[in-house]
Formats: C-alpha cells, sequence, structure tokens
C-alpha cells in the first residue's frame, strides 16, 4: 500500500513538471525570434546612421540659391535638416522596435521615405550673393539696401590731320595728337525688395563725379609743346527703377529663368547743349567740354532675360537684354559756342549679350568670371527745320570680362568687388566695383 501511494505521488509530481518542461522549450525559440528581430533593427539603425552622417556632410554642398521658388525658409531650413537628422539618430532602439512592430515594411521602403525632395535644396548664402549679382534679386518678403561705389578710367588718343596729300603720297600741314584722360566715380544706394515669391522690384539712385584731363599739342604754334585742361563735374546721375518676374524656377532640367524690365529716367545732366571751349588762348587745339554730363539725356526702357543652372559647386549664367531710348526734343542740341540749334535727338538702341560661370568656395565666398558685350546703333538727330542725320562715330561696341569675388561677412551683410576689363576701343580701360549689400 505504502509503494503505491509512493508511485502515485511521483507520477503526479511528473505530470505536474510536463507543462513547465514545454513552456521552457517553447520559450527559447521565442526568444531567440526576439533576439533576431532585435539584430536585425540595431543593424537597420546602424545603415540609417551612416546615411545621416553621410547627408551631414553633404548638406553644405547641397545647399542651393536661397529663393527658387521653392517655398523653403529662410533660416528654418538650415536647422532643419540637422535637427531631423539628429532625432533620428538619437532615436533609442526601443522606439524603433516599436515603429518596427507597428509596421511591417521593410527597411528599404523607409529608408527611400526619408530621402529628401531633390528640388527642395537648401541654399549656400555665398550662391545667394551671385544669384543677385548676376541674375535677379531675391524673391522673398526681404528688403535689401544694396550701397556700392565704382571707379571707371578711360584713356583715348585721336590723331587730327590738317592738310593735304601731295602726289597721293605727302602729307602737308599739320599733324596733331588730342588726348583724354577721363575719371569717373559713382555711388549709388539701391533698394529691392520681394513681393512674393516670384515676384521683385528695386530702385536705385546714383551720384556721380567725373575728372577729365585733355592734352593738345600746338601750344605757342609749336606741334612739339603739349598743353593740358582740367574739368570736374558732379551731380545726380540717371535714376532707375526696375521689376523681375520669375519665369521658371530651376529644376534638374530646366535653369532658373527671369524675366524684367527696367525703366531709366533722365535725371542726370544731359551731354546735349554742351559748349566746345578753347581752354588755352595759346593753343586753339585744346577744345574741351565746358562741363561734363552726368547722365544720357532720355528716357529708356530694358527688355531682359536672364538664366540660371547650378552643377555644384559652379554656377552658370546667361543674360540678354535690349535697350531702347525715346526720342526726345532739346532746346539746344548744338555744341557751338555762341549758336543756339533746337532739334530731336535719337539714341542708338542696345542689345547686350552676356555670360559667365561662379565657383563657390565654400558657403561664405564665391568667385565669378563673365564677359558682357553691349552693341549700339547710330545716334541720330534732327534739327528744327532740317533732315534727320546720323552722327559720325556714334555706333559702338562695348566688350567687357569681368572677374569678381563675393563673401558673406555677417547673416545680413555680404561684400562683392568686381574688375571689369574693356577689350574693346569704344569700353572703358577698366571699372573696379565694391558693393555691401545688407538684408534685413
Amino acid at each position: 500500500m505504502g509503494h503505491r501511494r509512493t508511485a502515485v505521488a511521483w507520477a503526479v509530481a511528473c505530470w505536474s513538471l510536463l507543462p513547465a518542461a514545454a513552456e521552457a522549450q517553447s520559450a527559447q525559440p521565442a526568444e531567440n525570434s526576439f533576439e533576431g528581430r532585435l539584430a536585425r533593427l540595431q543593424r537597420i539603425i546602424e545603415r540609417q546612421q551612416k546615411i545621416i552622417d553621410a547627408l551631414e556632410e553633404r548638406v553644405g554642398d547641397l545647399e542651393l540659391v536661397r529663393v527658387r521658388g521653392r517655398g523653403v525658409g529662410g533660416g528654418n531650413a538650415q536647422a532643419q535638416a540637422p535637427a531631423a537628422a539628429s532625432a533620428t539618430a538619437t532615436q533609442s532602439p526601443s522606439s524603433a522596435l516599436v515603429a518596427q512592430s507597428g509596421s511591417t515594411a521593410p527597411a528599404s521602403e523607409s529608408t527611400t521615405a526619408a530621402r529628401p525632395d531633390p528640388n527642395d535644396k537648401p541654399r549656400i548664402q555665398s550662391k545667394d550673393l551671385v544669384f543677385q549679382s548676376e541674375h535677379a534679386p531675391l524673391f522673398e518678403r526681404r528688403f535689401t539696401l544694396d550701397t556700392g561705389i565704382s571707379y571707371s578710367y578711360y584713356d583715348r588718343r585721336n590723331l587730327a590731320l590738317s592738310g593735304f596729300l601731295a602726289l597721293d603720297a605727302i602729307f602737308l600741314g599739320q599733324i596733331n595728337l588730342v588726348q583724354t584722360k577721363a575719371n569717373v566715380t559713382t555711388f549709388d544706394v539701391t533698394g529691392r525688395y520681394g513681393f512674393s515669391g516670384r515676384l521683385s522690384a528695386d530702385f536705385t539712385v546714383p551720384a556721380v563725379y567725373r575728372s577729365s584731363t585733355f592734352f593738345s599739342g600746338g601750344a605757342g604754334g609749336a606741334s612739339s609743346t603739349v598743353s593740358e585742361a582740367d574739368k570736374t563735374s558732379a551731380g545726380l546721375g540717371d535714376v532707375s527703377a526696375g521689376i523681375y518676374y520669375q519665369l521658371v524656377k530651376e529644376s534638374a532640367d530646366w535653369p532658373d529663368i527671369v524675366g524684367s524690365f527696367r525703366v531709366r529716367a533722365p535725371t542726370g545732366r544731359s551731354p546735349f547743349g554742351i559748349k566746345l571751349i578753347h581752354a588755352d588762348s595759346n593753343n586753339n587745339n585744346l577744345i574741351i567740354d565746358q562741363q561734363l554730363p552726368t547722365g544720357n539725356g532720355v528716357w529708356s526702357g530694358t527688355l531682359g532675360m536672364s538664366f540660371l543652372k547650378t552643377y555644384d559647386p559652379v554656377v552658370l549664367f546667361a543674360n540678354a537684354s535690349y535697350t531702347y531710348y525715346v526720342p526726345r526734343s532739346f532746346a539746344d542740341i548744338s555744341s557751338t559756342e555762341g549758336v543756339v540749334q533746337p532739334g530731336k535727338v535719337k539714341l542708338g538702341d542696345t542689345i547686350t549679350l552676356g555670360g559667365g560661370l561662379a565657383l563657390a568656395l565654400n558657403d561664405r565666398t564665391a568667385l565669378t568670371m563673365a564677359y558682357s558685350t553691349a552693341f549700339s546703333g547710330n545716334t541720330r538727330i534732327t534739327p528744327d527745320g532740317g533732315a534727320e542725320q546720323s552722327v559720325v562715330g556714334s555706333k559702338t561696341n562695348v566688350g567687357t570680362m569681368t572677374f569678381g569675388i563675393s563673401h558673406v561677412l555677417t547673416k545680413n551683410l555680404s561684400i562683392s568687388a568686381t574688375l571689369a576689363m574693356g577689350l574693346t576701343p569704344d569700353a572703358p580701360n577698366y571699372v573696379f566695383t565694391l558693393r555691401f549689400p545688407y538684408t534685413w
């Protein structure tokens, strides 16, 4: 009887241990499955972290021009990408596990979904300067005050012959060399404002200071003796206003295209009616202007188109424009002292073509190189009661090669310097420009 009770007790004990053993055996695969999922999640997190690190290294290179109409905010756009990367990088494994358990999408799909839109690229400040100087004002609701100063130098030599040819080979008469050195300093203030993501406008007020030195031989009747005279003039230049509209936003296939229209008013001193005077009583060959002009004297309208395409870190740009000069009547168009001749003047219209490239050295500094040429037709004058006639030598071709550098000093203030060298006889010898745009 005792043996039976002992056997029954052992049987009951063994039977009660069977569920526990089965549970232990089933828990081991479950534990292995959890560890496998955790390992897979860890590998996913590591891959995402590598992607984040690579994106953070390329943030500076992927930044584009501040406003291309893509809706990217100014300071927020630069902070959002690092913030999102930091939030993803600091995500705990437990949070990742919850996300994984709540979704059955594979890791490749989540990585693809997290990729940024290629059209929503951040911006580099140095490329903003290129955008403003070579393309158009920034299309955003901010005001920019751009102050600049430029210095132009001209050196012209003209050979004047007074006499006749003997036997078609020997010149008999007077040979006179006239030289003019002109220095033009212009200080201008430009205000720019963006009304929307596509529309912007600006207004420019220049002040001009001119200083010219005239040289001519023949003083005292001797051809080897040279006399000179100086003339200076200062005043308001021709004010202008322009409007810009973004026709096409830059994309992978299209450049940024902006159309513009600018009106220039004749607020400066007109060159018409200025008399020529003898500056030296001992030299009849030295004839200079009584005063120097500070404007062109007529209204004008310029219709232009500019293009810009980014191939990081290079920015390519091109522009074309047509300027129409409105005919204007003047009370006096004669340059002869003591003579008053009313008449109408029509300046030759101008076609301007240009292009170049900019290289962003970093997020603050960029180098630019550009070429431009401007073709102007003959100026035509019509004296009252007379026939229309063209001014001899008024057709010009001004070609310049420009090199520049731009640098961002602070968040709001920048500086840019350019040196333009004349490549044709009608162009100035060189023009140096320094600008300081400040944005609020």
